[in-house]
């Protein structure tokens, strides 16, 4: 490059200024300017592609650094030419006298240690860099597809194909661009040797070509590789999309059957609101209904996701008899609620008393689930005598039918119960007088109940075998240690027996305060104070103590 600088500056400096003197020189020396002009025109431009050469293999170097797949292969060759050189060293050591050459020796087996020190830290690169080009890893077996949820798992299966191809490919292109890249470097260098010299960097270039050879003969067989892989993917990738296809179509015949079965549902609970006006009865069968629906939707899901149905129903049977010991109260819960429902002894709304170990609640029905009923605690006799607590949430289980004590106030169209209240008269009062006052009260105030139940009952002669339906008041003297006791029976709304009792009470009471001949009776005691004739005078008890 001095070289042709030097004559660039003699070319533009030196000659022309011999021209500007020399104008009267003869036709020889003017030719032999115009040679040096045509040498300097031709220099320019030699040395213009030499400069533009050198920048493109600038260029290119700079592009093979930063190459992925050229740093793994420059890496595994230098890891081999380790191994070489071990193996030549070891060769060197067998051959010396451990005696004479131990100097020598020593430094060989420091050099070694060397080499397999860098060896270990190349270690990531002993196989090949385009053997998982060559030999790619095995294809995973497509999923097997034999119900709608397992599509889940094909189409993960088909996303994991679709990025190993596109990978694949990928990489095949990243390969073809470094080839690409090598000819570049190859060609630009053989033509620097035809510029400067044919043994111009000989030693580059015949590098450059072993490279080359090698890397197109891993890609040759790279591309043949991709072949058969792409055509294992795509024939995997068509049957899963083939089972992919049937499953859905096997989902979208549940969804029409399940959609079925809802739409039959919204029509049969408008046929019961249209039908049934109480709104108790209306509850339970729109509770009946979502069940049923319930049910049926999961009999089709499960016929449909499970193979083989004869087999689960097997293996249910055998576990059935430990689950029907270790569920059992769940079970007859299930149970009891068939029976509550079909059976018709409870329903919504209705006002049920609970006996459990001797504790009593009263209130009334809010909900019914297949595994308990729930009641709301109100305010009533039972509360006032025992719990003092009203308001509360109690949740019976159904299972309690069979074996405790249930009773219903409120059952069918009975809305009535009989109520009673006592009182206790002295046994020096007008006691047929008080039964006639309490009689009438109980009359009075309880006369509208008295109706109704009467028409209740009669309703019910078709379905029950009633014998006596007399609901009139009914009035009961008793003979008690402290007086005459009087008991007084009404029929009372079953949700409010606590106000007309209050009211019926107050009434007696006022009644009899205002009868002279008849007194209310509380425990009492007569202290007879009259002196014994046959007693002893004062004066000699006290003698006779002391």
């Amino acid at each position: 490059m001095k070289k042709i600088a030097l004559f660039f500056i003699l070319v533009l400096f030196i000659l022309p200024l011999k021209a500007e003197i020399n104008e009267s020189n003869n036709t020889a020396d003017i030719q032999k300017i115009e040679l040096t002009k045509q040498e300097k025109e031709l220099a320019k431009r030699v040395s213009a592609e030499v400069e533009k050469i050198n920048e493109k293999l600038l260029k290119i170097d700079k592009d093979l650094k930063e190459d992925v797949w050229y740093i793994k292969y420059n890496n595994h060759q230098i890891y081999s030419n380790i191994e070489k050189d071990i193996v030549n060293i070891e060769k060197r050591m067998d051959k010396l006298d451990p005696k004479k050459d131990s100097d020598k020796l020593e430094e060989l087996t420091r050099e070694d240690k060397a080499l397999y020190n860098q060896l270990e830290l190349l270690s990531d690169f002993k196989v090949s860099a385009f053997e998982e080009l060559t030999k790619p890893k095995e294809l995973e077996n497509s999923p097997k597809i034999d119900n709608p949820i397992s599509m889940i798992n094909g189409f993960s299966y088909l996303k994991t194909m679709k990025n190993k191809k596109e990978a694949f490919f990928n990489n095949l292109n990243a390969l073809k661009s470094l080839i690409k890249k090598l000819e570049d470097k190859e060609r630009y260098l053989k033509r620097l040797g035809s510029i400067i010299g044919d043994g111009y960097k000989a030693d580059i270039i015949k590098k450059t070509q072993l490279e080359l050879d090698e890397i197109i003969a891993n890609y040759d067989i790279a591309s043949s590789t991709y072949g058969l892989y792409s055509k294992k993917v795509e024939d995997n990738v068509l049957k899963t999309n083939a089972e992919i296809k049937v499953q859905l179509m096997r989902l979208f015949n549940i969804s029409i059957i399940i959609f079925i079965i809802i739409f039959l549902s919204f029509i049969l609970k408008y046929i019961v609101k249209k039908m049934i006006s109480d709104n108790e009865r209306y509850y339970m069968a729109n509770k009946g209904i979502n069940f049923t629906n319930f049910i049926l939707i999961l009999l089709v899901l499960l016929f449909s996701f499970l193979e083989n149905v004869s087999y689960m129903v097997t293996v249910l049977g055998f576990a059935s008899a430990g689950l029907a010991f270790a569920m059992k109260d769940f079970f007859m819960s299930a149970f009891g609620w068939m029976v509550i429902v079909f059976g018709g002894s409870f329903h919504v709304g209705d006002r049920i008393r609970v006996m459990k170990n001797g504790v009593e609640y009263v209130g009334d029905v809010v909900d019914i689930s297949i595994l308990r009923m729930t009641i709301l605690e109100d305010v009533t006799l039972t509360t006032y005598d025992y719990n003092r607590r009203a308001g509360r949430i109690i949740f019976v289980p159904n299972n309690f039918i069979f074996t405790e004590l249930l009773a219903n106030y409120t059952h069918g169209k009975i809305k009535t119960v009989w109520d009673g209240i006592d009182f206790t008269i002295t046994y020096d009062s007008n006691h047929k007088k008080a039964s006639h006052l309490a009689k009438e009260i109980v009359k009075k105030y309880s006369k509208g109940y008295t109706d109704i139940s009467r028409k209740q009952l009669n309703m019910l002669r078709s379905q029950y075998s009633l014998k006596n339906i007399n609901v009139e008041p009914r009035i009961f003297t008793f003979m008690e240690e402290n007086g005459i006791k009087i008991s007084c029976w009404y029929m009372t709304n079953s949700y409010a027996t606590l106000t007309l009792r209050s009211n019926i009470f107050a009434n007696i009471i006022d009644a009899i305060n205002e009868e002279d001949d008849i007194k209310i009776a509380y425990p009492t005691q007569i202290i007879n104070i009259k002196r014994d004739k046959n007693l002893p005078p004062k004066g000699d008890i006290e003698e006779s103590i002391l």
